[in-house]
């Protein structure tokens, strides 16, 4: 059956499970990380699937691989992040742990979709 919205895309849903892990973590750091760590964390996850969001429905092959490097790029901008963030002792082992092995998944889907789309004729 044809993938017919961003939606169906398992790197879209793998990447939205990230998107909403990052904000729950992030929401248990402290207030004076507000307008830091938390809004560049939150803002790069939910970039990884806007971009896939956006490349999905580019018709061209170049315009594709395009937007789904820039949403490899967030994803591994918030891996830096999430990093950051637990040598600072703002994130739990756990949480990171999970974090960014969900990371680790959307990557490998992201690169998927980027040999897919490298094979994209239209």
């Amino acid at each position: 059956m044809a993938i017919r919205t961003f939606t169906q895309l398992n790197t879209w849903q793998q990447g939205h499970k990230f998107v909403l892990l990052i904000y729950e973590i992030t929401g248990k750091f402290p207030n004076s990380e507000k307008f830091g760590l938390v809004n560049q964390m939150r803002r790069a996850a939910v970039s990884v699937t806007s971009n896939i969001a956006e490349g999905f429905c580019r018709n061209s092959r170049k315009e594709k691989i395009q937007f789904y490097r820039m949403a490899l790029g967030s994803l591994t901008e918030t891996q830096n992040q999430l990093i950051v963030a637990k040598d600072l002792g703002l994130l739990e082992h756990e949480d990171f742990e999970k974090a960014f092995e969900q990371s680790v998944t959307v990557s490998k889907l992201i690169n998927g979709l980027i040999k897919s789309a490298a094979s994209f004729s239209r």
